[in-house]
């Protein structure tokens, strides 16, 4: 019964949030089952009780210049999996492209993952949906999603991960953001935090 509350409640989520993201019909049509289904679930993990951090090398797609962990070291990042038929990381593209843009001042840094398409198709719906931070192809190797495949792996699309500053994973949404204030909190407890 809880269940079917919550997937009831979602799906509402998806209609109201996916209206109002242009007239995107991919955006708007949540029956659409061509993508890894992920449960809302969101879950925070103390600093004591973090793993190891992540480690990973790739490039961005758009210029192919290198992306590493260690170019993130020291910032909160927000590392978003995607890709480009998915409804809801449609739906919830631009709220993660302001909230890169906001967040920029508090030093965190988003990153994109895409698990699926090819760099023409990626680099479009970045076009599309305004997209102002980096993305790596991970279609052909999964290496990415197998860096982050440790406590709180990226097991649904979309999952959104916040990294603290140490490289570990502090945060995990697994599927569509559906409460956006809930993951700026989440992620202001993040950036709040002091490194050791």
């Amino acid at each position: 019964m809880r269940r079917a509350i919550l997937g009831a409640t979602l799906a509402a989520s998806l209609l109201v949030i996916g209206g109002c993201v242009s007239n995107d019909p991919l955006a708007q049509d949540v029956t659409n089952t061509n993508f890894t289904s992920a449960d809302g679930t969101v879950t925070e993990v103390a600093p004591a009780n973090r793993g190891e951090s992540v480690s990973f090398e790739s490039s961005d797609m758009t210029d192919g210049s290198a992306v590493s962990a260690q170019d993130y070291r020291g910032s909160v990042l927000v590392v978003n999996f995607w890709y480009a038929a998915c409804p809801p990381c449609r739906a919830e593209a631009p709220d993660l492209a302001e909230l890169a843009t906001i967040y920029a001042d508090k030093g965190v840094r988003f990153l994109g993952v895409n698990v699926y398409d090819n760099a023409s198709g990626a680099q479009s719906f970045e076009k599309t949906f305004d997209i102002p931070y980096p993305s790596a192809l991970d279609a052909d190797t999964g290496e990415l999603r197998l860096a982050f495949a440790g406590n709180l792996p990226p097991s649904g699309i979309p999952t959104t991960l916040i990294v603290d500053r140490d490289g570990r994973v502090a945060a995990r949404v697994l599927g569509f953001i559906y409460d956006r204030s809930m993951f700026e909190d989440m992620l202001d407890r993040v950036v709040a935090e002091v490194t050791s």
